[in-house]
């Protein structure tokens, strides 16, 4: 089996995430590839995953939720592949 299996595995209904530690552990299930830097580039990406969602609280305590959302949706969006029948 390829080593490099896992990034964006297969998409399956998920339930409500409750805590940043279950939402980066919930990314490293799906979209990681396991290669020789994956030890120095994992410790950064989870830095700047939990920077981004202490970023993201703090907006939402300041009253920025729907622009938050917004933002989140639009990324989303670019970020899915498109699918044509």
């Amino acid at each position: 089996m390829n080593s490099r299996i896992g990034i964006f595995a297969a998409r399956k209904p998920m339930a409500p995430i409750s805590s940043v530690n279950e939402a980066w552990f919930h990314t490293l299930d799906r979209c990681i590839v396991n290669f020789l830097l994956s030890k120095v580039v994992l410790p950064l990406m989870r830095n700047c995953f939990v920077a981004g969602a202490t970023h993201a609280v703090l907006l939402l305590q300041k009253g920025y939720g729907d622009q938050l959302v917004r933002d989140i949706g639009g990324f989303s969006d670019e970020a899915s592949p498109r699918y044509r029948p």
